[in-house]
């Protein structure tokens, strides 16, 4: 884990908060629901449709004064704003076949390492327009032994809504159905891409 992130030092934790509440008041963004009090969870966003999607959710992050890391496309943490990811949270990971087993178990043993963890992850996968979900967020949540919290932006709405924990059993096919269902009815902010 990075050793100095933004939600660890006071006055950008303030600043991120402050300007969290500028952002969504000002796209008339409202917060719908509660965090819970659970120290360890896979929180996942969705619908995940557009390049807006991440600095709405941070402002979320910053709102609620979370402490959310999130998985990222390795190419995200390379060139000159490289370090911001990083700082915001971020962990690298590379896309390619064959590795989401090295992917998951890399997530599990961050939970297994750390008293607490907001791991923020997108089903999806990519802003495009996908025909199934990644089932990655399931097997870190499962292989940590932790709850999965869906989190939703419907642009219809604007609302950023927070729904309620699910404990993974196993059934992994019925189980991510159930949590695709919560998503039925939310439109993203590109929502020809859902």
């Amino acid at each position: 884990m990075a050793s100095s992130l933004i939600y660890q030092n006071r006055f950008f934790a303030g600043a991120l908060n402050l300007v969290g509440r500028v952002i969504l008041r000002l796209g008339g963004w409202t917060i719908v629901g509660e965090m819970p009090p659970n120290p360890k969870f896979v929180a996942i966003a969705g619908p995940h449709t557009s390049n807006w999607d991440f600095p709405i959710f941070m402002a979320f992050v910053g709102v609620m004064r979370l402490e959310v890391r999130f998985l990222g496309k390795h190419t995200l943490f390379k060139g000159p704003l490289g370090w911001l990811f990083y700082w915001l949270g971020g962990i690298p990971v590379t896309r390619k076949v064959g590795e989401g087993k090295d992917v998951v178990a890399a997530a599990v043993q961050v939970f297994n390492e750390n008293d607490r963890l907001i791991l923020g992850l997108a089903p999806e996968g990519t802003r495009s327009k996908v025909n199934r979900w990644k089932n990655g967020f399931y097997r870190i949540a499962e292989g940590a032994g932790v709850p999965i919290l869906p989190v939703y932006l419907d642009n219809s709405k604007r609302e950023i809504g927070i729904g309620a924990l699910f404990h993974p059993t196993g059934d992994i096919k019925a189980e991510v159905a159930a949590i695709q269902a919560f998503y039925a009815g939310k439109v993203g902010i590109n929502p020809e891409n859902q």
